[in-house]
């Protein structure tokens, strides 16, 4: 390697042990918020997907005892707004077998278990979220705290010298410099998706509440017609 050229590899190799210690947290940071960016990513799209297939059914003027047993019957757990309407009718359908006829009981009991399914459907989409959030927060102090370090060490060993140069701290210097550049990148792409998924996550959210309020205007007329 020539005089002024920047090999990264020997800066990290001969990093004092805490500055190496901070690299290894950041990378491993990093590579966490990686897994989990893609994870999420494939969690919302596929939540997204579900969605847009079921209200294309819902809304297709399909009977909605028969959907619910398809949906019901399907020999696995319902998720997404299946999950809400599974959880609605099924209160709904069970209410009036009980020869409950109140329609505002009638309304009230399946609207709570589609509050209780909605929530546990966004617990799913929003898991994981704030781990993004907290190495998006704390990577960069992690990495200062890494660099603090390392600047320190190589003023340290300039205690001894009497004549100190730029190019005796330089390399010490440089090697602390890598654990801020290594915060920002764990932390930069986390704050960004953090923040995509979180608006992804809200609207889908709100996509929820909506068919959730519509079903509900079905089930009351449905409840209505049935008082007379």
């Amino acid at each position: 390697m020539t005089s002024g050229e920047l090999n990264l590899l020997e800066l990290i190799i001969g990093a004092s042990l805490p500055v190496q210690v901070v690299m290894a947290l950041l990378f491993a940071a990093s590579i966490w918020s990686w897994w989990i960016i893609f994870r999420k990513k494939a969690v919302i799209a596929h939540a997204t997907k579900t969605a847009d297939e079921f209200e294309e059914r819902f809304w297709s003027g399909a009977d909605l005892a028969q959907l619910y047993r398809e949906v019901s019957n399907r020999g696995k757990p319902s998720e997404g707004l299946e999950g809400v309407f599974e959880a609605g009718f099924r209160e709904f359908a069970r209410m009036r077998q009980r020869r409950q006829n109140d329609s505002r009981t009638l309304l009230e009991g399946s609207q709570r278990a589609m509050r209780v399914a909605l929530s546990r459907e966004v617990d799913k989409l929003e898991q994981h979220l704030n781990n993004l959030a907290t190495v998006g927060s704390i990577s960069p102090y992690v990495g200062l705290f890494g660099t603090v370090w390392g600047i320190m060490v190589a003023f340290h060993g300039l205690a001894a010298v009497k004549e100190a140069t730029i190019a005796m701290v330089a390399p010490g210097i440089s090697e602390a410099l890598i654990a801020t550049a290594m915060g920002l990148f764990a932390a930069i792409p986390a704050v960004i998706f953090y923040n995509r998924f979180s608006n992804a996550v809200e609207r889908i959210e709100l996509r929820y509440d909506t068919f959730q309020e519509e079903f509900s205007s079905i089930l009351q007329r449905q409840a209505h017609t049935e008082d007379h």
